[in-house]
């Protein structure tokens, strides 16, 4: 498992057609980690690796939305997101499969 950061070049897929300015004033843009720790499984979920019980989030209250957060979440995708590469079809004619698991 790993993390990868992208910066991306503005084009128009990545900033809804140009809505989302980028102030170029501002490069060199950085980022970097420090002391990052990262535990998880690989997809399908959960029932492929061993749980943890050291883990909090591994926890039953941790494993499903309820009724209301599920309405909330699905308020901030509608509300927020502004690019979903699992719904691109165009890059990916094939969706990738942490995009089906969880769809």
């Amino acid at each position: 498992m790993g993390v990868y950061s992208t910066l991306w070049e503005a084009d128009d897929w990545a900033t809804r057609g140009g809505l989302e300015k980028i102030d170029w004033s501002k490069a060199p843009f950085l980022a970097y980690y420090r002391d990052f720790d990262i535990e998880g499984c690989g997809v399908p979920g959960p029932a492929n690796c061993a749980a943890n019980r050291a883990n909090w989030w591994e926890g039953t209250a941790y494993q499903a939305l309820t009724a209301l957060e599920y309405r909330r979440y699905k308020w901030v995708r509608m509300n927020h997101m502004i690019y979903d590469y699992c719904t691109d079809k165009s890059r990916n004619p094939v969706p990738p499969p942490e995009c089906v698991a969880g769809y």
